[in-house]
C-alpha cells in the first residue's frame, strides 16, 4: 500500500530497477543522485548516478564514420558507494552483500515525499539462520546545496560478530546510462586526485575533459561503534575500511556527508578545499535530517497542489520532481529546464522548449525560480543572434537543443535502435523553441508584475524573437501572405515532404500562428516602454521606427493552411497519404514509435498523415478558444467552436502519441470539448513515467516537462487559473475525477495566496499585506475584487 506523501517499491526486480532509481531521484535544485542501491557499481541492471545543474562537458566520437561533437551533462564522481560483509564469530567471512544476493528476503524502497528522503529496507537470510536487517536512509539537503548525506543502520538477529564497512568514494565514472549512447565517447572526467583526511574525510577532485570545470567532492563517513582498519587511494578513487562489532539491540551505524563544489560556484574558491571543510563542519545526521525536513515543509507550503485520491498522490510526486530539479537555489544558478531532469542522461541533459510546460506552473507558485530560467535564455542571447546570423536571419534563433553555452547542441545523426541505422537528424528546424520562450516571458510578466524584467530582459528577448520571424517571415505575392518556410514543427516525424532532396517543411500551422501573435506581442510590449528604452532597443536591433510597421503587417497577414475544414498541420499535409492503423497495430501493437517502425521498413512517416505527438492542437495548450478566435481573426481566418472540434477530431485519429507530452496536451484541449471523456488522455498523461509508458525510458531520467505539464494541466487547464493584464482569470471544467482541489499561488507579489476548488463554489484569501486586492475574472465576465487578509467565497456555474 502507499500512503498519501509516500511512493513505495515492495520487492526487487533488476529489471525494473532502473525505474526505480529514477523515480526515486533526491535533488535540491542544484544537484540531484538517483535512488540507486549504494551496494551495487554501475552494470546493466544498476546505475548510481549523481548530476550538477549546468555542468556540461564536450566530446568528439567517430559515428558512421563521421566525426560528431556532443555536449553532455556530466555524470559525477559517486559519493553513495557502501559495501558491507558479515564477519561472524563462528564462521568465515561472507559475501559482500548486495540486492541481487540470494540471500535477501524481504525488500522495501521507500520515497517519502513530505521530508524528501529515501528509505531502502533489506533483510537477509542465510542457511544457517542468520539474519541481518539493513536500512539506508539517505537525504539530499533542499536547504544546504551543498550536502547531502546517507545513513546505514545493520541489525544483527540470531548471530553476532562483526561487519566490515568499506566507503568508497568513486571518481572513475563515464556517462555510459543511455544504450543507445554507448558507443559514444563518454569519459568526460580526467585528472583526477583523491586522499583521506583525518577524522574520516575522504575527498576527490578532477576536472573536466573540455569544458575544464573543475569540481572537488568530499565525504566524511562517521561509524559506531568504530575500528578503522584502513585506507587506500588511488588517483581514481578513495576506499576506507571499518570492522564494527553487532550483536542483537546494537546495530552498527555508518553515516556518509558528502560536501559538492565546483568551480561553477560564486563566490569562487577551491572546490576541493571547500568540500573538506564543509564536509568537516556539516551537522550530524539527525540535526541534517531536521532541517532537511523543516526547509521541505516551507517548499511544500509554496509549491503543492492538492487534489484527492491517487490523483493527487501522482501529482504529488510530480511536483517533487520539478521541486527537486528547478528548486529556489536553481534562482542562483545559470541553468535552463532539462529535459529529463537532473535524473538521467537521455537527450545528454539537454534544454529544449520543456519549459513552455514548467514555468506556467514555476511562475505561479516559485517566481523567482521562473525568472531566473528566462534569465538562461537571456544570457543566451548572443549565441540566438548568431545563429540567426548564420542563416541569413536577423533577430535571434534559439536552438532547439541548448545546454552550457546556448550554441546549437542538436545531434547530426541519431540512432533507429530498431534497424541499426543512423540517420540525419533535422530537429534542429524546429525555431518554434523561440516562440515558447517568448510565451513564457508574457506569462511570466503576468502572473509576477515583475515591469524591471519586462522592460529590461523580457523585452530584449520578445523583440529579437519577434525580429527573427519578420526576417523569415517571407511575402507570396500569389497568396497575399507571409510564408514560413522550412521548418520543422513539434510534431518531429514530418521534417521532409515526400521525396524531398532538402529537410523541412513550410507554414507549419503551429510555428506560424505562434510568430503572427509573438509579433502582435512585441508590438504591445514596445508600445508599453519608457520613451528611451524604445529607441534603446531598436538600436540594438539594427531597426528603424518605420521597420516595425512591417512586423504589424505579418502580424496580420501570416498564411495559415486550412484542408477539408479543418486546420492543416502544415502546407501540403492533406494532400499526404492515409496510414493503414488498424494494420500496423495489428502488427506491431505499440506503434508510438512509428517513425522507428516505418524506418525499419524501408518507409518514413513524411509519406503519412500520422503524427508523433499533438502539433496544430499545441496552439489550444497555450491559447483558450477565445484567445484563439482573436488570434485567427486579427489574421483574416474565421475561428469557431466548431472547426476547432473538427481540427481536434482530425489530429485525434491521426496521432500515436510518441512523445509523453502528447496526452497531456490532448488531455488539456479535450477537456474543454469532451469533459469527463478527456479523462483516459489525462490519466495517461499523469501515469506515462511511473508506468514507464516509454517502454524503458524513464530509466533513463524523468520526462520534466510531462511531469510538469500535468500540475499545469490541472491548474490552468482544469481549475482554469489564467494570469490576464485585467486579472486573475478563473474558469474552471467540472470533471468527476477531481471533485475538488487547492493551490497556494504567488501572483502579482502577493506570496500564498489561497485558493480552494469545491462542486459550485470557489474561495480565495489573500495573506495581509500592503499590496492593493486581486482582481478576478470569473465565468460569465464576472468582475470581483479580493482585497489583503480577505478571504470570499463564490459560486460557480456547475456545467
Amino acid at each position: 500500500m502507499n500512503a498519501p506523501w509516500h511512493w513505495e517499491y515492495h520487492r526487487y526486480d533488476p529489471k525494473t530497477e532502473r525505474l526505480v532509481e529514477s523515480l526515486c531521484t533526491l535533488g535540491n535544485g542544484r544537484f540531484a543522485t538517483r535512488g540507486s542501491a549504494p551496494e551495487n557499481d554501475a552494470d546493466e541492471v544498476h546505475y548510481p548516478a549523481t548530476y550538477l545543474g549546468g555542468c556540461y562537458d564536450r566530446l568528439t566520437s567517430v559515428v558512421a564514420g563521421r566525426k560528431i561533437s556532443n555536449e553532455d551533462m556530466v555524470r559525477l564522481p559517486d559519493w553513495t558507494a557502501l559495501r558491507y560483509r558479515c564477519l561472524p564469530d563462528d564462521a568465515e567471512p561472507g559475501d559482500w552483500l548486495t540486492p541481487d544476493h540470494p540471500t535477501l528476503r524481504h525488500f522495501r524502497v521507500s520515497l517519502d515525499l513530505r521530508s524528501g528522503t529515501l528509505i531502502r529496507r533489506m533483510l537477509f537470510h542465510d542457511a544457517e539462520g542468520r539474519r541481518l536487517g539493513v536500512t539506508h536512509t539517505r537525504l539530499v539537503h533542499i536547504g544546504d546545496p551543498y550536502l547531502a548525506a546517507q545513513r546505514t543502520v545493520l541489525s544483527a538477529y540470531g548471530w553476532q560478530g562483526r561487519i566490515q564497512i568499506e566507503a568508497v568514494l568513486e571518481g572513475a565514472v563515464a556517462n555510459t546510462g543511455v544504450d543507445r549512447y554507448r558507443a559514444l565517447a563518454g569519459r568526460h572526467l580526467v585528472e583526477h586526485q583523491a586522499g583521506v583526511e583525518g577524522e574520516g574525510i575522504a575527498w576527490l577532485s578532477c576536472n573536466t575533459a573540455t569544458s575544464r570545470l573543475r569540481i572537488g567532492l568530499a565525504v566524511r563517513t562517521s561509524a559506531r561503534p568504530l575500528t578503522p582498519v584502513g585506507r587506500a587511494c588511488t588517483s581514481t578513487t578513495a576506499r576506507q575500511t571499518f570492522i564494527l562489532p553487532i550483536r542483537r539491540a546494537e546495530p552498527a551505524v555508518v553515516v556518509k556527508t558528502a560536501a559538492l563544489f565546483t568551480s561553477l560556484d560564486r563566490p569562487w574558491e577551491d572546490p576541493v578545499k571547500s568540500s573538506i571543510a564543509h564536509a568537516r563542519h556539516a551537522p550530524e545526521f539527525p540535526a541534517l535530517l531536521q532541517s532537511h525536513k523543516a526547509t521541505w515543509q516551507r517548499v511544500w507550503s509554496e509549491g503543492e497542489l492538492k487534489t484527492p485520491g491517487e490523483t493527487g498522490r501522482v501529482l504529488r510526486l510530480h511536483a517533487f520532481h520539478v521541486l527537486q530539479t528547478l528548486s529556489p537555489h536553481t534562482a542562483e544558478l545559470d541553468v535552463g529546464v532539462p529535459a529529463r531532469g537532473l535524473h538521467g542522461e537521455a537527450y545528454r541533459g539537454h534544454v529544449f522548449w520543456d519549459e513552455l510546460f514548467v514555468l506556467p506552473y514555476l511562475g505561479l507558485h516559485f517566481p523567482e525560480t521562473a525568472r531566473a530560467l528566462l534569465m538562461y535564455r537571456h544570457r543566451r542571447l548572443p549565441a540566438a543572434r548568431n545563429a540567426a546570423r548564420a542563416v541569413g536571419a536577423r533577430g535571434a534563433m534559439f536552438p532547439w537543443q541548448s545546454g552550457g553555452s546556448g550554441t546549437e547542441e542538436t545531434q547530426r545523426l541519431h540512432l533507429n535502435p530498431r534497424s541499426g541505422r543512423w540517420l540525419p537528424d533535422h530537429s534542429r528546424l524546429q525555431h518554434h523553441v523561440g516562440s515558447a520562450i517568448a510565451w513564457n516571458v508574457c506569462q511570466y510578466g503576468l502572473a509576477s508584475g515583475d515591469t524591471g524584467f519586462m522592460h529590461g530582459p523580457g523585452a530584449e528577448l520578445l523583440l529579437h524573437i519577434a525580429d527573427f520571424w519578420a526576417s523569415v517571415a517571407k511575402w507570396d505575392a500569389d497568396l497575399g501572405r507571409y510564408r514560413i518556410r522550412g521548418v520543422v514543427g513539434p510534431d518531429e516525424y514530418h521534417d521532409a515532404y515526400p521525396d524531398a532532396a532538402t529537410p523541412g517543411i513550410d507554414d507549419n500551422a503551429y510555428t506560424n500562428v505562434t510568430a503572427a501573435w509573438v509579433l502582435a506581442r512585441a508590438l504591445d510590449l514596445y508600445r508599453e516602454l519608457p520613451a528611451s528604452r524604445g529607441p534603446e532597443l531598436l538600436a540594438q536591433l539594427g531597426l528603424a521606427a518605420d521597420d516595425l510597421g512591417h512586423w504589424e503587417d505579418i502580424s496580420h497577414r501570416m498564411y495559415v493552411p486550412f484542408h477539408r475544414g479543418v486546420i492543416s498541420q502544415f502546407h501540403g499535409y492533406g494532400d499526404l497519404a492515409e496510414l493503414d492503423w488498424d494494420k500496423y497495430r495489428a502488427r506491431y501493437h505499440d506503434i508510438r514509435r512509428l517513425d522507428r517502425i516505418l524506418e525499419a521498413e524501408g518507409d518514413t512517416p513524411n509519406r503519412y498523415q500520422a503524427s508523433k505527438q499533438a502539433d496544430t492542437l499545441m496552439l489550444g495548450f497555450l491559447f483558450r478558444p477565445a484567445q484563439l478566435t482573436r488570434l485567427f481573426t486579427r489574421l483574416g481566418y474565421g475561428f469557431d467552436d466548431e472547426l476547432w472540434a473538427r481540427t481536434t477530431a482530425y489530429y485525434l485519429r491521426r496521432t500515436c502519441h510518441g512523445s509523453t507530452l502528447s496526452s497531456l496536451v490532448h488531455g488539456w484541449v479535450l477537456a474543454r470539448q469532451m469533459g469527463p471523456d478527456a479523462w483516459r488522455y489525462c490519466e495517461n498523461a499523469l501515469l506515462s513515467d511511473i508506468t514507464d509508458a516509454q517502454g524503458g525510458t524513464t530509466g533513463e531520467g524523468i520526462h520534466l516537462g510531462a511531469m510538469a505539464g500535468t500540475l499545469d494541466l490541472v491548474e490552468r487547464g482544469i481549475a482554469g487559473l489564467d494570469p490576464g493584464s485585467d486579472g486573475l482569470h478563473i474558469d474552471p471544467v467540472p470533471l468527476s475525477q477531481i471533485p475538488r482541489s487547492a493551490f497556494s499561488i504567488s501572483y502579482l507579489g502577493h506570496r500564498d495566496v489561497r485558493i480552494w476548488f469545491r462542486p459550485g463554489r470557489l474561495g480565495i484569501r489573500v495573506p495581509p499585506s500592503p499590496l492593493g486586492p486581486v482582481a478576478l475574472v470569473l465565468p460569465g465576465d464576472r468582475r470581483e475584487r479580493v482585497g489583503a487578509g480577505e478571504e470570499r467565497w463564490f459560486r460557480l456555474p456547475m456545467g
